[in-house]
């Protein structure tokens, strides 16, 4: 692996890890996006190492989406009895629905909205979000500002039962 590459790796693995798991939701399918998106950075070599994951990764977890629900149709599903498990802790509920708020929340946004908010959480700088996403540098912040409030009030109105609508 050549030397900036390895640098990349120790400093964006863990967010792009994250950035991943905010578009598929599972921990194991993030992290093998992710470790796809590094080997195929091996053999493309790009320029901007850091930029190219990111990029790489949204179209692989999109693909990787379609895919899913392409199965999902074709599949049928065979009726089962649940199987027996002990009953949740409270802890593990409250957690569990506030992150199926928060993932409701992120769902009520629209695509920029979601991809810059979940660029910035990521890490990336403003350039960086500015060269995935295809929108002004200047425009980052104030895109970054609505989506932000956008989130808080559809996770708001999530807790209320409401609905907001996208902006």
């Amino acid at each position: 692996m050549p030397d900036d590459l390895a640098d990349v790796y120790r400093s964006t693995y863990r967010a792009l890890v994250r950035f991943l798991y905010r578009k598929v939701w599972d921990a194991a399918r993030a992290e093998d996006l992710a470790q796809e998106a590094f080997a195929r950075a091996l053999v493309h070599k790009p320029a901007n190492a850091r930029g190219w994951l990111f990029v790489v990764a949204a179209n692989m977890a999109r693909d990787d989406a379609r895919r899913a629900a392409r199965e999902r149709r074709h599949l049928t599903l065979l009726k089962s009895e649940p199987p027996a498990s002990a009953p949740p802790s409270d802890e593990a509920l409250h957690t569990e629905g506030e992150h199926s708020q928060v993932r409701a929340a992120l769902e009520q946004l629209t695509p920029r909205d979601r991809e810059v908010l979940l660029l910035w959480d990521s890490g990336l700088s403003y350039d960086e979000i500015a060269t995935q996403t295809g929108l002004a540098r200047g425009a980052i912040g104030t895109t970054l500002a609505r989506a932000r409030r956008r989130l808080v009030e559809a996770f708001e109105a999530g807790r209320t039962g409401e609905h907001v609508a996208r902006g």
